[in-house]
């Protein structure tokens, strides 16, 4: 199964070195939770960079290591210093059946284009079982690591019953069956969602929603949120990294 877990924030201006450890604390963490993912049980990871252009590098998730790949890839950008830094990760040698990609724009403060993280996951049919998959830890990870404005778990159906069923428009904050709000949206989540609620460290919400495939319940839980205004976009000009 393929899943795409996600994380979008507004302006906020971080150095690599900032960069660096937050990315280095999403692979490390993301390797335990997959174990599955690694061909041989291995239990640290290598990762290759997605460059738009020239070679690939082989990354470890150590902090020096990552700065490296992100100086490399704010040099390689002219825009970087005010859009952000664009790097995209691919699991190496993973697992048969596996594949993870992670891709992180971020650091810059333009006012009109979110910063975020796309990680990418797809898993055989056979392993791990559905019901077990760590959805909402992954997005935990997210939600600790680099501090959205809002998050979610989800697939194309999810998405595609979003934009026909409840007028869901890409780029706007949405949830998944897992969704993550800021402490500003989670102050608007209505008491009578249903939903499972995790309160984080970074004061915002981790929402369980619906199992994967149920996109009549992401679809109900989307609507009660948007009509709270929970899901309310970012005021244009962005000014704030969240609501």
């Amino acid at each position: 199964m393929r899943r795409v877990v996600r994380g979008f924030w507004g302006p906020r201006r971080e150095s690599v070195d900032e960069l660096a450890a937050r990315w280095s604390t999403t692979l490390e963490r993301f390797a335990l939770l997959l174990p599955e993912a690694a061909a041989g049980g291995r239990t640290e990871w290598e990762w290759r960079t997605v460059p738009a252009s020239g070679p690939a590098e082989t990354v470890r998730p150590d902090e020096a290591s990552l700065l490296g790949a992100l100086r490399t890839a704010r040099d390689a950008d002219p825009w970087a210093a005010a859009n952000g830094t664009s790097l995209r990760l691919l699991a190496a040698d993973p697992a048969p059946g596996w594949k993870v990609e992670i891709a992180v724009l971020g650091g810059g403060a333009p006012d009109s284009l979110l910063q975020s993280l796309v990680a990418t996951i797809t898993s055989p049919d056979t392993s791990p079982d559905e019901a077990s998959f760590p959805d909402a830890a992954i997005l935990t990870v997210v939600a600790e690591a680099w501090q959205p404005d809002y998050g979610d778990v989800g697939d194309r159906a999810v998405t595609a019953a979003l934009k026909k069923e409840a007028g869901f428009r890409v780029g706007t904050p949405s949830v998944g069956w897992a969704g993550y709000l800021s402490p500003g949206r989670a102050a608007r989540a209505p008491a009578d969602l249903t939903a499972d609620r995790v309160e984080l460290p970074t004061g915002g919400l981790l929402l369980v929603l619906a199992t994967p495939g149920d996109t009549a319940a992401v679809v109900e839980a989307y609507e009660t949120l948007k009509k709270s205004g929970a899901l309310e976009p970012l005021p244009r000009p962005m000014n704030r990294p969240a609501l």
